[in-house]
């Protein structure tokens, strides 16, 4: 027996083993496997001369699989890419439709690098004025910001550049059967998702490389904090490419429909309609490269926030990352996400080269091959994890002593299986409420009888219904995550469970977006097709894979927002961290200050607490000026009798306490709070390393009394309703421009045939309109540059202040309500981002399938209702009657009464123009401003933290 194998494209005995692909790729792991064994004991052995303790064999062996892993990702992408440009092309006018979208693709896309590029220099202008002059940071953050941008920018590229080569190769494909056009389609969106998690992995692994060798022997705790601001730059170019690929390509989606679809009556991706070009570049600047860029910064986050919180767990159960099992144990913690990632690379590839079909397969059976590929992988993911969790976890993990809790390695393989199963149930729960294959989507098609106006009510009703899923579905996720990884017994280790179930939940990423990814190429196959006059076959079997691509878009995008929801709340945690290392910076230059003004003191002495104020301490340990490991930060636990010898005048900024005055606790069961004597009177202070995160919220009070946190939980709403309308006008107005462009563009036509003499009749008549561009008065008409132009300045103009308030916002609210505000803010932008990004995209999905249901029964006029039972039968029995009711009213026997073209049809695609920037642009671009604004909060935290109590205490606020 044979098979396509829409993994590799090749023709293959049954059993994946078998394949070409698999083979080459059993090849580069068998070369791997040696150099990774022989790798592992010398990198070990220099870290141990770096003066650090041993992490031992495991950790470093599954550093080197993360890394290795991320190499083979990249290099099966390049594989892939090389199989599609093999590939068939079609005809010459396949050809030169292609060519109108790739340029117009690139045309935009440059065009918004160049944007981006200018918000990057003075982003990094900012970060390193707070790294080098303000010193609220470390010196590494402006570098690692830009890697994090690159690389998201890069993954955009790759991916548009191989779906606009692979969209009229799909068409090309489908001209020979159904399969062979998922083969390319599918194969190009493989690409997509392996340049992704191949480039995160690639420079996550490079920069801890880099920071653990190079970074003057920095602690895990920096290297993981410093390591988290890389993820600012993945998130900036994500919102960018999410907001400016959404007005794109909805501003031309709207246009197309309204004025060709229902004014004009011409059918969809038809070439007289002049926005059709830019309408298929929309596709791939939104959702190819936008959705990329989203899906690759939440990758890259989840590694990131569950690494620094791993760090953060170790140090919370043995009170320090430097001590022989502290370090070990932080290690092990940090490499398990990077571990997990790696063999979910290669379990992805794996998963992709399961999906294959017989050459005659139907829809059920496509839809079926590309589950089996996902629900594979996801079963492989589970073992490994399994097997990870038990031989850095189970085996060779420190024992913290009695007293304190000892991670369980299947407690923590549970917390990745609800990640992974959440994924798939949002996933699922997404399929359910915007697919027409089922109930939901079904009952709003049949609203479309009474109008518009119903079925735009019923849309939003749906989306609004649709959230108790996915709501409900990360609740229980948290929930199980937090205990089973041991949450009720140590706080950081239950949020370190949260993080690992986020990394579980994008563990296989590679073929999850690879499906996801094939979606706008199915798309764009179908246009192609439909503006070069391909047989009615051709455009049947594009169909079909568009309605395979629309539902996989739809669980992409609920996956996504369930990642985003996981990664945001590890995030959340993780901040407490950067502020931790912002107030060991503090601490560091408030000493140097003291140093360099007192000629008894040498750089390298140890210099006894002093008071900066605000309830914060600094003191330096002899050692090296140039180690932020000798320095140290002291918070004060008892504020309120703070204040009182503040207002005495007992205590002022800047006095300096002798080094006796203070008596450390080494007691882990009183949370290392000692004493700092003042006159008559003690303070309890705890060192800032090791401050619990109950001790963080005690000092800065977050609690939901304090007004602080009230403003910040507030602000959060605000932004995401404001961000929600200000990217839904901007679809407004650029499709309000494209709009009037299509009608100019209609009456040339019209004034074109007139000018040939035609009458009225035939002008009117849209058949009768130029399919291929014809020059008139100087200009050809359709002009599909003209759109694609009006489109990309539109996008261009709107997408500034939508990002950029993402920016500003935490900073702001972290300067004038300080890091309770900020704590406030992203709990308050989590909560109403998740649950209303679900509404929106559930809500677009379900108008937009709404009406390709009413399309899937073509046309049917009401003199076919009337004779022929068949055709009564097979409409929806919920809108039989008011259809009989329709054909007896019918002007003509001619009169469409249901299908493409009806009533019911047009008022499908008023509530599809609805939902396109509901689907497309808004509800997505909240995945990335969620975590935008956790990632902006991390970066800033050293700021907030610095200046946030100055800012509140002038506006009388307190600190």
């Amino acid at each position: 027996m044979r098979a396509g194998c829409v993994g590799c494209g090749d023709v293959i005995e049954t059993g994946w083993l078998r394949t070409t692909g698999a083979k080459w790729a059993a090849r580069v792991g068998a070369a791997a496997m040696p150099l990774l064994l022989a790798a592992t004991p010398a990198v070990a052995q220099e870290a141990a001369a770096t003066g650090r303790p041993g992490a031992g064999f495991m950790p470093w062996f599954f550093y080197f699989v993360a890394l290795a892993s991320a190499i083979v990702g990249l290099v099966f992408a390049k594989r892939f890419y090389n199989e599609i440009m093999s590939k068939p092309e079609g005809d010459e006018n396949m050809k030169m439709i292609a060519g109108f979208v790739r340029s117009g693709a690139y045309a935009y896309l440059w065009r918004q690098y160049s944007r981006v590029a200018i918000v990057f220099v003075c982003l990094i202008i900012v970060l390193s004025f707070m790294a080098y002059v303000l010193h609220v940071q470390h010196g590494i953050v402006p570098f690692a910001f830009l890697t994090g941008g690159f690389f998201s920018g890069l993954c955009g590229f790759f991916g548009m550049k191989t779906a606009t080569n692979a969209a009229h190769r799909t068409t090309a494909g489908a001209r020979e059967s159904l399969n062979q056009g998922l083969v390319v389609a599918f194969r190009a969106g493989s690409v997509m998702g392996l340049v992704v998690v191949g480039f995160a992995l690639l420079d996550i692994t490079l920069w801890f490389a880099a920071m653990y060798f190079l970074g003057g022997g920095m602690s895990l705790s920096s290297i993981t904090v410093v390591m988290l601001t890389f993820g600012m730059g993945a998130s900036t170019q994500a919102l960018f490419a999410r907001v400016g690929g959404g007005i794109y390509t909805k501003a031309a989606d709207v246009g197309a429909d309204l004025v060709g679809k229902v004014e004009a009556g011409i059918p969809e991706d038809d070439s007289r309609n002049p926005a059709t070009i830019a309408d298929n570049v929309g596709d791939n600047v939104g959702d190819v490269a936008g959705m990329g860029a989203d899906l690759y910064e939440s990758y890259a986050g989840s590694i990131l926030a569950t690494a620094a919180l791993g760090v953060a767990a170790a140090v919370s159960i043995f009170g320090d990352d430097v001590s022989a099992n502290g370090f070990a144990a932080a290690m092990r913690l940090l490499i398990l996400p990077m571990g997990l990632a790696g063999v979910g690379v290669l379990l992805s590839i794996i998963g992709i080269y399961m999906v294959r079909t017989e050459e005659g397969a139907n829809l059920g059976q496509l839809m079926a091959a590309l589950n089996r590929g996902i629900w594979g992988s996801s079963g492989l993911i589970l073992v490994a994890a399994l097997i990870l969790c038990f031989l850095l976890i189970g085996v060779g993990f420190p024992d913290p002593g009695p007293g304190s809790v000892k991670p369980s390695w299947l407690g923590l393989w549970f917390s990745i299986l609800a990640g992974l199963v959440a994924g798939l149930i949002i996933g699922k729960a997404t399929e359910m409420y915007t697919s027409y294959d089922f109930k939901p989507t079904r009952e709003l098609s049949a609203q479309a009888v009474t109008g518009p106006a119903t079925v735009i009510i019923g849309g939003i009703a749906e989306g609004m219904k649709s959230t108790w899923a996915s709501l409900a579905t990360v609740i229980v996720a948290i929930l199980v995550a937090f205990t089973t990884a041991g949450g009720a017994q140590d706080y950081m280790l239950g949020l370190y469970g949260v993080g690992i179930a986020a990394v579980g939940m994008l563990a296989t990423l590679g073929i999850t977006l690879a499906t996801d990814a094939y979606g706008p190429i199915a798309d764009n196959a179908g246009g192609n097709a439909e503006m070069t006059h391909q047989q009615p076959h051709v455009r049947q079997r594009t169909d079909a894979l568009d309605s395979l691509g629309n539902t996989t878009a739809a669980t992409g995008k609920g996956f996504a927002i369930g990642s985003a929801a996981l990664t945001a709340l590890a995030l959340l945690a993780a901040y407490i961290d950067e502020v931790r290392m912002g107030m060991l910076h503090e601490a560091e230059a408030k000493v140097k200050q003291v140093v360099a003004a007192d000629p008894s003191l040498k750089p390298d002495d140890a210099v006894p607490p002093i008071y900066l104020g605000y309830g914060k301490f600094a003191l330096k340990v002899a050692g090296k000026a140039s180690d932020l490991g000798n320095y140290r930060g002291l918070m004060c636990l008892n504020l309120r009798e703070l204040r009182l010898y503040e207002a005495q005048g007992k205590i002022t900024p800047g006095q300096r306490f002798a080094r006796a005055d203070l008596k450390e606790s080494t007691d882990r069961d009183e949370e290392f709070v000692g004493t700092l004597k003042l006159g008559e009177e003690s303070l309890n202070v705890v060192p800032v390393r090791k401050a619990s995160m109950d001790q963080f919220m005690q000092f800065y009070n977050v609690t939901l009394m304090n007004p602080r946190v009230l403003c910040g939980l507030f602000a959060g709403v605000l932004l995401t309703f404001l961000f929600c309308a200000l990217t839904m006008k901007a679809v407004g107005r650029a499709a309000n421009r494209m709009m009037l462009e299509c009608r100019r563009q209609f009456q040339q036509m019209r004034e074109y045939l007139r000018s040939q003499g035609n009458d009225d009749a035939y002008i009117r008549n849209p058949d009768n309109w130029p399919r291929t561009p014809v020059e008139f008065r100087g200009q050809p008409i359709p002009d599909y540059a003209n759109c694609v132009a009006i489109s990309t300045a539109g996008a261009q103009r709107e997408m500034i202040f939508p990002s950029l308030l993402a920016i500003i916002a935490p900073v702001a609210v972290g300067l004038i309500f300080g890091v309770a505000g900020v704590m406030g803010l992203l709990a308050g932008g989590l909560v109403s981002g998740f649950a209303v990004a679900v509404f929106m995209a559930n809500a677009g999905g379900a108008w937009d399938n709404a009406k390709k249901y009413i399309e899937t029964f073509g046309k049917i006029t009401a003199a076919q209702f009337r004779s022929d039972p068949k055709v009564r039968e097979s409409l929806p029995i919920t809108v039989r009657d008011a259809i009989a009711a329709r054909s007896e009213l019918a002007a003509s026997d001619d009169e469409i009464v249901y299908g493409k073209g009806s009533p019911d049809h047009k008022a499908g695609v008023v509530g599809d123009t609805v939902g396109d920037p509901f689907k497309d642009t808004s509800g997505p671009s909240l995945n990335i401003l969620i975590k935008l604004m956790s990632m902006v909060s991390v970066v800033f935290a050293g700021l907030v933290v610095k200046f946030g109590p100055q800012i509140g205490e002038l506006l009388q606020l307190g600190y």
